[in-house]
């Protein structure tokens, strides 16, 4: 996921809840309907690719918002 980030302010726990339900959805709907298809359309390799993309993504948005903590 390539796109541009768009910097958004967290400062307390429901502003996190939000910012985690947003990021989950984006991830889900672009990299789990990639494994999904990958599962229904490919084979193990592509299948494999697919899922380390989906994780990738997840670590990636946890470490998105760690980084934003740590500069505070």
């Amino acid at each position: 996921m390539d796109e541009p980030t768009e910097t958004t302010a967290i400062s307390n726990r429901s502003d996190y809840a939000l910012w985690a339900i947003e990021r989950a959805k984006a991830i889900v709907a672009e990299e789990g309907g990639n494994l999904c298809l990958a599962a229904r359309d490919q084979g193990d390799e592509q299948i494999a690719a697919a899922a380390n993309v989906l994780g990738q993504a997840i670590v990636d948005a946890l470490l998105e918002v760690f980084d934003g903590l740590t500069q505070e």
